[in-house]
């Protein structure tokens, strides 16, 4: 048996808020876009580093304080970029790196759908966003925080991934399977005519779990 490990700012709040996030907000709506923004596209300037942070479990903060207004979190999304180990929001006019850490996005829903190429794994993400697992969102597998633990991921865009929570990880190893992979037995998940080995077959009695993160991931 494969175990699982595993409010928002007042009207006062917000019109106190420092002109940077102010500035931002107004950067983000001129660019006029809806849903994820052409970031690639974009070349403005580096603004330095802006005290605003993604947490573990999906929440985002600004100078340690939660953005309750589901709203602003998506305009703010749709603009997050990622280059190397550095996320930015970037505008036409400014880039400004932020901290997340771990994934940006949380994926909280696994369907699946038929394919040409057998069944898709279909993910939703706490942003709403729809990803159809295959080679251009391919998933990967990190160790997790104890041996035999490990975090699923998958690639939503452009570098960012979404981690899965604790119920939509139970939902992805209840289709597991062990298939021959160059020679070895691999015990995985297929998306359409893609496998994804997530450990050895013969590791699976050793096997504590899904590292679903902080208390409150999922």
């Amino acid at each position: 048996m494969v175990a699982v490990s595993g409010e928002e700012h007042t009207t006062e709040q917000t019109e106190a808020a420092p002109s940077r996030l102010d500035a931002l907000m107004a950067a983000v709506q001129a660019a006029g876009t809806r849903g994820p923004a052409p970031v690639h596209l974009w070349n403005p300037p580096d603004c330095g580093e802006m005290d605003l942070r993604i947490a573990a479990d999906g929440r985002w903060y600004y100078m340690g304080s939660p953005i309750g207004r589901q709203a602003l979190v998506r305009l703010f999304a749709s603009v997050l970029a990622r280059e190397g180990e550095r996320y930015v929001l970037k505008t036409p006019v400014e880039k400004i790196g932020i901290q997340v850490e771990d994934a940006p996005f949380l994926a909280v829903e696994l369907a699946v759908e038929e394919g040409a190429e057998g069944p898709v794994l279909v993910f939703r993400t706490n942003l709403d966003d729809v990803v159809r697992c295959g080679p251009e969102n391919p998933m990967r597998f990190a160790p997790g925080g104890a041996p035999g633990e490990f975090r699923p991921y998958v690639l939503v865009r452009n570098g960012l991934e979404a981690r899965l929570t604790r119920a939509t990880a139970f939902d992805l190893v209840a289709r597991g399977e062990v298939r021959d992979v160059e020679g070895v037995g691999m015990f995985g998940v297929a998306s359409g005519s893609l496998f994804f080995p997530i450990m050895p077959a013969a590791e699976l009695d050793r096997l504590t779990g899904v590292d679903a993160g902080p208390v409150g991931a999922g």
